[in-house]
């Protein structure tokens, strides 16, 4: 039975390799034909059938529908994530990376590098990928000529391999290009961290539009941080709006800002009503240099606004109040007061006017925006739409800076001393958990000697962890002021936002970058969760986590 089987399934394969021409169903027919001929029994039969089906399929290769795609989801998916550079880059990342990448080509030794030719870029995008191990790289963009006739510039857009990224990053580097004298082409070195200042888009440009005669280069999208606009009367009035009056959160900390802020767009969701927001915050005196509170500060130096207008209809109230006093009387749009907190969101559900104002009174805390949501029927009804609200892109930009300046290679530490290390009351024992000594005890349990370690701290003076340097390589958010100075970036893009006047790097912006550096370590050691037993809030405040 074995050895018919055996013979019956040699003679099919002799079948199948000659004169079919590689159709699949003359394979088929053939194998058929030949089973018939030589089966012994019907299990020789059933056993040759699978055979031939295993031919054929391995003989047919229908198309792919990620290249031809059929369907209108992998169409539309293909429409919006993949572009002429993410096809070349899906081909190369398949490629064997070498940090020198040779390419042969006919050439003069005295010409200049043409950074637009593809087997350049292939070269460039092999180099990055060689020399990046710690991120994904999701788009490369073309490179352009760089500083000299030897260097290209390119941009690229990438996640950091571990850590808790949610986002991608963008970075332009300048890459130095040799030629030898049998005209082969070789990267011999990239540039720090937005060194190809010629890929970087340049202000003014718009997405897939040429300005001056520059293409825009740039690897992700521009950035729209500009205020909503009222389109018509038309549009304004077939609306409903939600607004905020008042109330006791101004000038508090930003922890309660947004607490209360996230209510308020709860609200405003749970109710379909487009919300009028203050573009306007008072920076609380714990975060200003001044020691005050300083009002003027704009709701974009510190929070992605692009990102929450797209993902919920806001308005400012400067445009909104100048609309409304153009046509509410014309329209006859009325306003809905609400002045008592008793009245829940569920209460107002019914309301046809186009304007609900909630006026809050004098008295603290009793006026607090976030009393809104406190009583337990309306905390099961509205949601704080946390998602939405993303810290500002530049703030981000500089913590992905600076943990590129690291090569995404490094561990981290929070450090909360201050003004908690000072309250033995509420923090018995973390003053003596935080010392360097202490540290390094926890450290060494935690993290090779030798790496990088960035400090995460509110400590004014940097040098009581000093004795850390004895076995890791320190970083601390002051060693990298060149992202915040008048060269920087961030600095252009805050001058734009505040009509063109300096903004400060103050005390919540470093808290903002300090945190999300912390978290693009590969490891993370917390205050409270790993240096010190004492509770983050205080004593006796401990959070049972089991």
């Amino acid at each position: 039975m074995m050895s018919g089987g055996s013979s019956s399934s040699s003679a099919l394969f002799r079948v199948t390799h000659s004169n079919t021409n590689g159709r699949p169903e003359i394979l088929a027919q053939n194998a058929l034909s030949t089973i018939r001929r030589n089966a012994a029994c019907s299990s020789v039969f059933v056993i040759a059938v699978l055979i031939s089906t295993v031919v054929i399929a391995a003989a047919y290769h229908p198309h792919d529908p990620f290249f031809n795609p059929t369907s209108s989801k992998i169409t539309n998916s293909l429409t919006d994530s993949v572009n002429v550079s993410d096809v070349e880059f899906a081909v190369a990342q398949f490629e064997e990376p070498q940090v020198i990448s040779d390419v042969t080509r006919e050439c003069r030794l005295d010409e200049p590098i043409d950074c637009r030719d593809p087997d350049v870029f292939h070269s460039l995008m092999r180099a990055a990928m060689a020399k990046f191990k710690d991120i994904h790289f999701y788009r490369f963009g073309k490179p352009v000529r760089g500083d000299n006739e030897s260097s290209c510039h390119m941009p690229w857009r990438f996640k950091p391999k571990e850590g808790k990224a949610d986002r991608f990053y963008k970075d332009y580097r300048t890459f130095t290009v040799v030629r030898f004298e049998n005209c082969t082409v070789s990267v011999a070195g990239i540039g720090d961290y937005h060194s190809g200042g010629n890929a970087r888009k340049r202000k003014g440009q718009v997405k897939g539009k040429k300005v001056n005669g520059s293409n825009p280069l740039d690897v992700g999208d521009m950035v729209n941080e500009g205020l909503p606009d009222v389109e018509s009367e038309a549009s304004f009035i077939s609306r409903k709006y939600l607004v905020y009056s008042g109330g006791g959160d101004r000038c508090k900390s930003m922890n309660q800002y947004l607490w209360s802020f996230v209510c308020m767009l709860g609200e405003a969701q749970y109710l379909n009503r487009t919300l009028i927001m203050d573009m306007s915050i008072c920076l609380s005196k714990m975060y200003s240099s001044s020691g005050v509170d300083e009002e003027g500060k704009d709701f974009r130096f510190y929070f992605d606004f692009e990102h929450l207008k797209d993902s919920a209809s806001v308005l400012g109230q400067a445009q909104f109040w100048s609309a409304w006093s153009r046509w509410h009387q014309k329209s006859r749009l009325k306003l809905h007061l609400v002045e008592d907190l008793r009245v829940t969101p569920m209460k107002l559900a019914g309301v046809k006017d186009t304007l609900i104002m909630r006026k809050f009174g004098s008295v603290e805390p009793d006026n607090y925006w976030y009393q809104v949501c406190e009583a337990r029927e309306v905390e099961s009804v509205v949601r704080r739409p946390w998602h939405m609200i993303w810290k500002s892109r530049p703030l981000l930009d500089m913590a992905s800076a600076i943990a590129g300046r690291m090569n995404w290679d490094f561990d981290a530490v929070h450090v909360d001393r201050g003004e908690k290390a000072r309250n033995k009351e509420l923090w018995p024992s973390l003053d003596e958990d935080t010392r360097p000594e202490a540290i390094l005890k926890v450290l060494q349990r935690k993290i090779e000697d030798g790496r990088q370690l960035y400090v995460t701290t509110n400590e004014q003076d940097t040098l009581v962890f000093n004795p850390l340097k004895d076995k890791y390589s320190t970083h601390f958010l002051d060693d990298y002021k060149d992202l915040w100075d008048v060269n920087g970036d961030w600095y252009d893009e805050m001058m734009k936002l505040n009509s063109g006047n300096s903004v400060e790097f103050d005390g919540y912006m470093r808290q903002s970058v300090d945190t999300e550096v912390f978290l693009k370590g590969k490891t993370q050691v917390e205050t409270f969760n790993d240096l010190t037993k004492d509770c983050k809030d205080g004593i006796n405040a401990c959070t049972n986590t089991a």
